[in-house]
């Protein structure tokens, strides 16, 4: 069974990097129906409201008694990481969705991987945590494939206000891998998958009703990226990604996972017929290196 799931394993991630990916293109397609707050307002409250049930069976599957003081404390601690953490999804996700506005799924999914290198980058800025040279090479490699990615066919460094708002989301993105760090080793892993999908759609939708005017037609119309991004994104991909970590050796499971923005790219050709320039490519290939690099382990010292 053991070696069965050291197969199973990485087949997971690769899949939960598929539908990643498949959904940068379901993104950029419903917001052809309607605007962004709308999208991920519906869309997060999907994928929130699937993992209830999974919630409730885990429970009564495996309850687990606590006394009346922890049983407080912990409520605490989980509506207090919830709340925290879901504010940094809600945020990364709504500038991710309106970079599809401007850019092509693809440029949008390398942009966003940035994150990978911008977590090492804020720890070792706010925390003081050492990083190995590894993570340095990755960074340096990294801002140089987001530069060529940003030169498209001009002869000049340029940014858009696609490439801006993608930038944003993989700032706000590496805040909330920190604040996921912080919080869940006290919350259960897939209560604050779940909780986080809530507040995200919660004050996404929020949102909608302030700035947008959202249409019952459209969203119909933009039902089925709607339902994939909920549903397989948020909800299918983050459990393959929970169980296929489990059985996968820590490295390999980030380099798989780091694979979501190259089969951005592969979809968004397949599907929208969408093409970056020779550079742009260039750039895509420099970054995906960079963010592979930075996650090889440091050499341990000898004893």
């Amino acid at each position: 069974m053991a070696k069965k799931m050291r197969i199973i394993g990485p087949i997971l991630l690769i899949s939960a990097a598929m539908i990643w990916g498949l959904s940068f293109v379901a993104q950029k397609q419903g917001m052809e129906y309607v605007e962004g707050f709308t999208f991920n307002g519906i869309r997060s409250l999907i994928g929130g409201i699937v993992l209830l049930p999974v919630i409730f069976f885990r429970s009564r599957k495996n309850p687990v008694k606590l006394s009346p003081v922890k049983k407080k404390q912990n409520r605490k601690d989980n509506i207090k990481g919830i709340l925290i953490v879901g504010t940094m999804l809600c945020i990364g996700s709504n500038l991710q969705q309106f970079a599809f506005d401007y850019i092509e799924p693809g440029k949008v999914g390398f942009i966003t991987a940035l994150y990978m290198l911008l977590v090492p980058l804020i720890s070792f800025i706010v925390y003081k945590k050492k990083q190995p040279v590894t993570t340095w090479i990755g960074v340096i490699l990294g801002v140089g494939g987001l530069y060529m990615i940003c030169m498209g066919g001009a002869s000049s460094f340029s940014l858009g206000k696609g490439e801006i708002l993608a930038m944003l989301c993989s700032i706000a993105f590496a805040l909330h891998i920190i604040v996921i760090d912080k919080y869940a080793p006290k919350i259960d892993a897939i209560v604050l998958s779940c909780g986080q999908y809530l507040v995200t759609g919660v004050v996404s939708c929020i949102l909608m009703f302030i700035f947008e005017k959202p249409d019952i037609g459209n969203i119909m119309q933009a039902a089925v990226p709607i339902l994939y991004a909920g549903i397989m994104s948020c909800s299918c991909a983050f459990t393959f990604q929970i169980i296929g970590q489990k059985y996968t050796e820590p490295t390999l499971a980030s380099m798989l996972l780091c694979t979501e923005s190259v089969f951005s790219v592969i979809f968004s050709f397949i599907i929208l017929g969408e093409r970056m320039t020779g550079i742009e490519y260039v750039g895509c290939a420099v970054m995906f290196t960079a963010i592979i690099i930075a996650q090889l382990p440091a050499k341990k010292k000898a004893q």
